[in-house]
This record gives structure tokens, C-alpha cells and sequence, in this order.
């Protein structure tokens, strides 16, 4: 019976410390529904330095926080989305914008890609084209080989072979 109360003290004392821990919910409050609009347009398209693929609008991280303030700072001043985000790639980099300008750099990278790409589907679209060109020579001389042995085998069947003799369904074994 003591040991039962320290154990509920400390069983309490241990609830309580789980209700602390919170997520902390941002409400922002803008003069317009355009703001509104600008400003998750802006969380959704700008992308967390921090995080691996995620934007500051799904991030969690302290950097988005921080980030999702200073939007929510220029929004409320006036400024429209192409300031936000000039003042968010000149402070991080393009990578901050998941829809960064296309540059030299882009498309030297790109190009041989892409090249790569044609060059295999013009490849795969030849070995094809190869294939059924070879499957209908091999109809061809397949349905030769059969018509040759079927003109063979016709005036063959009509004589009388010892098979035939043997045969179940011939009418001298019907006689017996």
C-alpha cells in the first residue's frame, strides 16, 4: 500500500509533463482575402533551405518559421509576390523558389540529357521496326515451307500406304 502512492505521484507528476509539449499553431491576420491568398500562394511555392523537398508552408523547421514571418511581413506591407520572392532568391539562392528561371547553366545540363533520350528512343523505334520486318520474312517462309509440304502431302495421303492398311478406320478392317 505505500509503494502504490509514490507510484501514482510519480505517474502524474509524468502526465503533466506530456502536456507541454505542443505543436504552436501561427495565425496571421491579414487586412484582405488577397493578402490571404498572396501569402499561401507564396508559403506553398517558396521552398524550406533547411528541409529536403518540403515548403515553408508544410516545414516545421525554425528557418521556416522565420521565413513564413517574413513573408507574412512583406505581404502585409503591400508588396506583391515577384518583391517576395526577388527578396527570398537574393537572400538564399534559387533554390529557395521551386520554379527557379531556366539559365545557360540549365540547359548545358539539360541538353546532352535530353540528346541521350531522343538518341535511346530512336534506337529502341529502329530495333522494333527491325524485329517486325524479320517476324514477317520468317510468316513468309514458314507459310512457303507449308504450303510445300501440305502439296506433298495430299497426292500421298490419296494412295494406299501400309498405314493406311493398319489403320482402325479402313474398310477391310471393317470386314473383319
Amino acid at each position: 500500500m505505500r509503494l502504490m502512492q509514490p507510484l501514482k505521484l510519480l505517474a502524474i507528476a509524468l502526465s503533466l509533463l506530456v502536456f507541454p509539449v505542443s505543436a504552436a499553431i501561427e495565425a496571421y491576420q491579414f487586412q484582405s482575402d488577397e493578402q490571404e491568398a498572396l501569402f499561401r500562394e507564396l508559403a506553398a511555392e517558396l521552398r524550406c533551405p533547411k528541409c529536403q523537398n518540403q515548403n515553408i508552408a508544410d516545414s516545421d523547421a525554425a528557418l521556416a518559421q522565420d521565413l513564413r514571418a517574413k513573408v507574412y511581413e512583406m505581404v502585409s506591407e503591400g508588396q506583391d509576390k515577384q518583391a517576395v520572392v526577388d527578396y527570398m532568391v537574393a537572400r538564399y539562392g534559387h533554390f529557395v523558389h521551386y520554379q527557379p528561371p531556366s539559365s545557360a547553366a540549365s540547359v548545358i545540363i539539360a541538353g546532352p540529357i535530353l540528346l541521350i533520350l531522343i538518341a535511346g528512343f530512336v534506337v529502341v523505334w529502329r530495333v522494333r521496326a527491325g524485329r517486325k520486318l524479320s517476324q514477317r520474312s520468317d510468316i513468309q517462309v514458314d507459310d512457303e515451307r507449308v504450303q510445300k509440304l501440305l502439296g506433298e502431302a495430299i497426292p500421298s495421303a490419296s494412295s494406299s500406304t501400309p498405314a493406311a492398311a493398319d489403320s482402325p478406320n479402313t474398310s477391310a478392317n471393317k470386314e473383319k
